[in-house]
């Protein structure tokens, strides 16, 4: 398989934003996660998404985050910065604010709760991408926007020079077949049980939220495959699978089952911002026991 260019690194994390107990940014803890994430495997990471709680953080903490993170991963780690908003202009001035503050990308997911057409659509991806020297990766994620960008959409977004990548959560495997097919877009996983199945035909790889937890059993999925180990890496995926449900496939949002389990490892989190709550006792067993078993188990990598 000739998987597509990998423009931000195959193995990326849609890391958390560490607050302080009393709820502020805690630079430190960013990081000082980061710097774990890469040196644990992944070679990109993705800062102020939705799992980075971009929704509660203002413009300065979102440029403050990118700057720190620069600080402690050096110039070498692609840094793709969320910037998408209900809003064009928002839009485009925190693009322009992440460009300045050091992202090598932009992550700009589809306009929400406005639910704008397909020509809305495609007109507010363009006016961005004109509007920095930044790379643009377009998130789809029509579960929480409630509009997805239709794979006609996407064909003819990918004309333009400065939209090489999509994050795909768009649970629609034959539109992502359909867009592969007919441009040159980078198709990054979004969704941690597509990691597998989406690189097998031909993404570049993935934008994972359990790495927070484990990049390396990330990482190893899709090294497996590049190895032509393929039967590892379906193992490998199937066995980080009970994490993914206790972490993605609850009631709660994926920043909070993070963070809980980040906490209880001693890692950077802190608490989640209202209106977002923390987990509860059960919850956070759940996933202690969840993350245990996968990095205690024979084909684990630890």
């Amino acid at each position: 398989m000739r998987h597509r260019n990998a423009p931000f690194g195959r193995t990326l994390c849609a890391m958390v934003t560490p607050f302080t107990s009393a709820g502020t940014l805690d630079l430190d803890g960013a990081a000082r996660l980061a710097a774990r994430l890469v040196a644990e495997g992944c070679d990109g990471l993705v800062l102020n998404g939705t799992t980075g709680e971009s929704p509660t953080t203002t413009d300065t903490e979102k440029r403050e985050l990118i700057a720190a993170v620069r600080s402690a991963v050096g110039g070498s780690v692609p840094l793709v910065a969320g910037v998408g908003t209900a809003d064009t202009r928002h839009t485009v001035e925190l693009t322009l604010a992440a460009e300045k503050a050091g992202a090598d990308a932009a992550l700009v997911v589809t306009p929400y709760y406005s639910r704008p057409q397909q020509a809305a659509v495609e007109a507010h991806f363009l006016q961005v991408a004109d509007a920095s020297g930044l790379p643009l990766m377009l998130y789809d994620i029509p579960g929480r926007t409630g509009t997805r960008i239709a794979p006609s959409t996407m064909i003819r977004l990918a004309a333009h020079p400065r939209i090489v990548a999509v994050k795909d959560c768009s649970y629609d495997f034959l539109g992502t077949q359909k867009v592969l097919a007919a441009t040159d877009l980078a198709y990054y996983a979004g969704c941690d049980e597509h990691i597998l199945p989406l690189y097998a035909i031909g993404a570049a790889g993935c934008v994972s939220t359990i790495a927070n937890a484990v990049p390396g059993e990330v990482a190893a999925i899709l090294a497996a495959f590049d190895a032509g180990d393929t039967a590892r890496a379906a193992e490998l995926q199937s066995r980080v699978t009970p994490l993914i449900e206790a972490m993605m496939a609850s009631d709660l949002p994926g920043t909070v089952t993070t963070k809980a389990l980040l906490n209880t490892l001693n890692l950077p989190a802190g608490p989640v911002r209202a209106p977002l709550l923390a987990a509860d006792e059960e919850t956070t067993v759940d996933l202690v026991t969840a993350f245990r078993q996968l990095t205690r188990s024979p084909t684990g990598l630890r």
